[in-house]
Order: C-alpha cells, then sequence, then structure tokens
C-alpha cells in the first residue's frame, strides 16, 4: 500500500470503524508522516468527541418569533403588489408568443438586398447601361456627341 491508499483509509481508522490489516499497521510503523498523520487525525476525532453544542438562551423562542414578525411586517401589502408578479409573467408570455409567431411567419424578415454587379464597360451589357443613363445626351440631336466618339479597337477578339 503507498500513503494516497492510506490516507484514503485514514478517517476510518481514527474514528475506529474499520480495523486495521497487518498490511496497513506495517506501513503505518514504517511510515514516519502518516503515522503523524494518524495521530493528528485521532485527537482531533476525540476533541469532536468531547464538544458538546451549547444550549440555545431561554429566551432563543421568543426572539425568534419576534423577528419573523417584524419581517412579515415589512413586506408590502396592498393590491398592487399581488398583482403585479402575475402581471409581468402573462406579459414576459405574451412577448414570447408574439415573437415566435411573427418569426414562423415570417413577418419579420431581414430587409433583401440584392448585389450590385460590377459591369464592366465595353461589354454589351455595360454599353446598354450607359445609354440608357446618358439617353438625353444622346437622343439630342442637335448634338454630335456620338460623331466625336472614338472607336477603341477590341483587344479580346482574335482576328
Amino acid at each position: 500500500m503507498n500513503c494516497n491508499d492510506i490516507r484514503e483509509l485514514m478517517p476510518d481508522l481514527a474514528a475506529g470503524l474499520t480495523a486495521a490489516t497487518p498490511e496497513l499497521n506495517a506501513h503505518i510503523q514504517s511510515c514516519t508522516g502518516c503515522t503523524e498523520k494518524l495521530v493528528e487525525l485521532s485527537q482531533t476525532m476525540a476533541l469532536l468527541d468531547e464538544w458538546q453544542a451549547p444550549e440555545p438562551s431561554p429566551y432563543f423562542d421568543t426572539r425568534l418569533h419576534a423577528r419573523l414578525r417584524e419581517e412579515a411586517a415589512k413586506q408590502p401589502v396592498g393590491w398592487f403588489h399581488w398583482v403585479r408578479r402575475p402581471a409581468m409573467a402573462i406579459s414576459f408570455l405574451l412577448v414570447m408568443v408574439v415573437g415566435i409567431t411573427l418569426f414562423e411567419r415570417g413577418g419579420v424578415q431581414p430587409p433583401v438586398t440584392t448585389p450590385v454587379a460590377q459591369i464592366q464597360p465595353g461589354t454589351a451589357v455595360g454599353d446598354l447601361q450607359a445609354l440608357d443613363k446618358n439617353l438625353d445626351l444622346y437622343s439630342d440631336s442637335d448634338s454630335d456627341v456620338l460623331d466625336d466618339l472614338e472607336v477603341q479597337p477590341d483587344v479580346t477578339a482574335n482576328p
């Protein structure tokens, strides 16, 4: 047996609840740490056996009942005190039911945002969007803006 095994059995040994085996006695006699620990624990148990709980004072019950009456008198007495707690519980329950109902039915939905794609200029879609944005500028018959535009060669097209 090692010291950890002995320490687990020491409270029962000191109280006299467990009989010591020869192996246990041999370890306790050979190990001074376990011997000192067992002696200290035996002395503590002996002191606890001698200790007696003090008797309460003769007026203990009278003072206890007076203190209980004082505490009961401090509690608010009124109709609002009795109504407040159930009303709070019912309102909380109502908020929970409404919240769950809206969530389940889809009443509260985050706003849907569609990502705006970046259209490259020079593509068919990009050119159409540019024409759409500048419709007033291009539709003016007095303007020769389209004639002044330079045509850039398409570098992505293979000859």
